[in-house]
């Protein structure tokens, strides 16, 4: 996140995407899972054991040995979409602020690079910054900015809800740096 000064005339926010903490210890324990599914799989087919921890050779390859290979080969893919999205931090971006240009540029990561998305806007048609809070079970944390002819753009990352105290602050700074009213506190 950077944030305006006196001379500076371009705010921005940059968005976390799927490089984050919790995706890296989910793909850890799909790849310990798959592995173990595919060499108990292929213990059983070649009757030689190949786990250090449990002895698969009491398994008949068919039906058993093969839904384990099964499991373990589509675990394997499943990890291999896991590394590729986090090589390519998919959903990542940011959010920049041009008083300069008079544009609002909002930034995210794609699948392969002819799929990015940005979206660019003329400061003169933002209406509003709106915050959505939300409590309960499924808490919801958001924040939105309101174009005229677009209705309300998410400007906040998907994840773990953002505290209270950053989203208030980001979200005066936005209202502030653009001249527009604040919604929804």
């Amino acid at each position: 996140m950077v944030a305006p000064t006196s001379q500076s005339n371009v705010l921005r926010y940059d968005i976390v995407g799927s490089r984050r903490f919790s995706n890296y210890c989910f793909a850890v324990i799909v790849a310990i899972g798959a592995s173990g599914f595919l060499l108990a799989g292929l213990s059983s087919f070649l009757k030689i054991n190949l786990l250090p921890v449990a002895d698969p050779l009491q398994l008949d390859f068919v039906p058993q040995g093969l839904a384990l290979s099964f499991y373990g080969v589509a675990g394997t893919l499943l990890e291999l979409y896991l590394l590729y999205v986090m090589l390519i931090d998919y959903g990542s971006g940011y959010n920049k602020f041009d008083r300069d240009n008079g544009k609002v540029t909002i930034f995210r990561r794609g699948l392969t690079s002819k799929r990015n998305f940005e979206f660019n806007y003329k400061i003169a048609d933002v209406q509003a910054v709106r915050v959505e809070i939300r409590e309960g079970l499924s808490p919801k944390r958001a924040l939105y900015l309101r174009v005229k002819g677009k209705g309300d753009l998410p400007l906040s990352e998907v994840g773990q809800p953002i505290s209270l105290s950053v989203l208030e602050d980001r979200a005066a700074a936005i209202a502030k740096f653009l001249a527009v009213p604040l919604e929804g506190l």
